[in-house]
């Protein structure tokens, strides 16, 4: 019975061996019923390009001999290369990729949306003034299949452009709250090339003196749907098309006075608890007399067995267990000047560790034996450890209501009882991480933590690591903005470690003038 069963098993695995083999050797799918895919992803088609022209053909497009996708480009506004048909697809991995077409004149008379099939055979891909694109195409290879097809607005950072151009070569991006480096003076025009930053890098936006937009002026705040394109030194270029691919941003650009440069929420335990030990760092980009110009910091903590439990009918001034307040109402700190609001002692880890006392302490609190100064109840723990999400918002002002907007705010985790439609949770303010109005749709209100695009926070480290979370990035007063977004970076301190670790200029919040 047992050589029975062994001597069909062989025969079964010869068999396959066998089948295997015999599909393996079919690469033309010469079997019945086969065919291979006609259409060539655009992002496989790309990197058939190895530095040198490629004549295209089944066997340099792995059996292919088309590609398919939707037409960007729009020469109505006369600010693309003359002659380019630009298209992008989504056929490989879900990722975007586009490709430029040479085809003269006609290139015009295709039109954004336009679902178009390309037959590639004998043409040529290469390389031209910095564009990858496809030369040797006829209107007789392209086949118009659909008409008003929708092109995804898909926001890309600076950064990302930067890092890796190949990618979003001759792909729609949109940009968002782009602002001019430096700012535009009156009567500045977009003919020309700006610097162009959303935070994350500053890329050069290209108008032609013969461009249908280019005596438009320069707008202070803006989204801007482009093309982007290369150089002949390979560096990335944005185009817009037509006067419709900017999008002024209403909102205002008002200078953050005080900014939330960083933060200890836990101590080291040797061996006492947080108690009193936790502080948060601030900077001001200006002067400011506290006495005359008071401030407020709130403290959210959203552990499950916070009260009042649930979303926070009154935001940051919900009180209990929930929020807690510190007024800043005394002494003055200097633009640029690192300051600190924290519990009754002044060192840097916790119990027994360096006396930093030196340093410019606004506020030092008991709030482990006082309630908070205009709500929440005494706490041995400020700021959470782990789990559900803490924020740390700056109010100007020492009242603060449901209704009241932060001047700056940051969030560590994202869990809990946040947010409840329509109008219930933690309101943000217009910074680098958090926009009151959506950046994509900028009609469209979302003024509260984990509504619309406000999903944005920090990560948690190991519990009782010591760990200082600074917040590195820059913000230009002229500009009133952040010209690179706070990043998190964790300086994990002992016992003995020094106020200089926590201070450095190199790794913390730049503030320009």
């Amino acid at each position: 019975m047992k050589q029975r069963i062994m001597k069909n098993l062989l025969k079964y695995i010869i068999i396959l061996v066998l089948a295997a083999g015999w599909f393996a050797c079919n690469k033309e799918g010469n079997y019945p019923g086969s065919s291979i895919y006609p259409y060539l992803p655009i992002f496989d088609l790309r990197n058939v390009y190895q530095g040198k022209d490629v004549t295209l053909s089944k066997e340099t497009m792995l059996g292919c001999d088309k590609i398919t996708g939707v037409v960007i480009s729009d020469h109505s506004g006369k600010n693309l290369p003359e002659g380019l048909l630009i298209m992008q697809d989504y056929r490989r991995l879900n990722l975007l990729r586009g490709i430029a077409i040479e085809l003269g004149a006609a290139a015009a008379d295709y039109v954004p949306g336009d679902s178009i099939v390309v037959e590639l055979d004998g043409a040529v891909l290469t390389r031209k003034n910095g564009i990858l694109q496809i030369t040797g195409v006829t209107t007789t290879d392209i086949t118009k299949v659909a008409a008003n097809g929708s092109i995804p607005r898909v926001r890309v950072n600076s950064n990302l452009i930067i890092n890796k151009p190949e990618d979003y070569e001759s792909v729609m991006s949109v940009i968002v709250k782009g602002t001019f480096v430096p700012l535009p003076a009156p009567g500045d025009q977009f003919t020309g090339t700006h610097i162009l930053n959303d935070g994350f890098g500053n890329l050069p936006l290209v108008t032609a003196a013969g461009a249908t937009f280019a005596s438009e002026l320069l707008p202070a705040m803006s989204n801007y749907s482009v093309i982007v394109l290369r150089n002949e030194a390979g560096e990335p270029q944005l185009h817009m098309r037509t006067k419709a691919d900017y999008e002024v941003f209403s909102a205002s650009l008002e200078l953050q006075s005080l900014i939330i440069t960083g933060f200890l929420n836990d101590p080291t335990m040797d061996p006492a608890s947080d108690g009193n030990y936790e502080y948060v760092q601030f900077k001001a980009t200006k002067d400011i007399n506290f006495a005359t110009t008071p401030y407020s910091i709130v403290v959210s903590n959203n552990a499950g067995a916070s009260t009042p439990i649930g979303v926070p009918a009154q935001g940051w001034a919900t009180g209990g267990q929930r929020t807690y307040k510190f007024n800043i109402a005394t002494g003055s700190v200097t633009k640029g000047e690192f300051f600190y609001v924290g519990g009754r002692f002044k060192t840097i880890n916790g119990v027994n560790s360096t006396d930093i006392s030196a340093a410019k302490w606004v506020t030092n609190y008991d709030y482990v034996a006082k309630a908070g100064e205009g709500f929440g109840s005494a706490k041995t723990n400020l700021m959470a450890n782990s789990g559900n999400a803490f924020g740390i918002a700056v109010f100007e002002g020492t009242t603060v209501t449901a209704a009241s907007t932060p001047v700056d705010v940051i969030f560590m985790g994202g869990g809990g009882s946040l947010y409840a439609a329509p109008a219930s949770g933690y309101r943000i303010s217009n910074n680098d991480w958090y926009d009151i109005l959506n950046p994509l749709q900028p009609s469209v209100q979302q003024p509260f933590f984990r509504m619309g695009t406000n999903n944005l926070f920090l990560a948690y480290n190991a519990g009782d690591a010591g760990a200082f979370v600074m917040l590195g990035g820059e913000y230009s007063i002229p500009l009133r903005k952040w010209t690179q977004v706070r990043s998190q970076r964790n300086i994990f301190l002992t016992k003995t470690s020094v106020l200089t670790e926590i201070q450095s200029d190199s790794l913390s919040t730049k503030i320009v003038e």
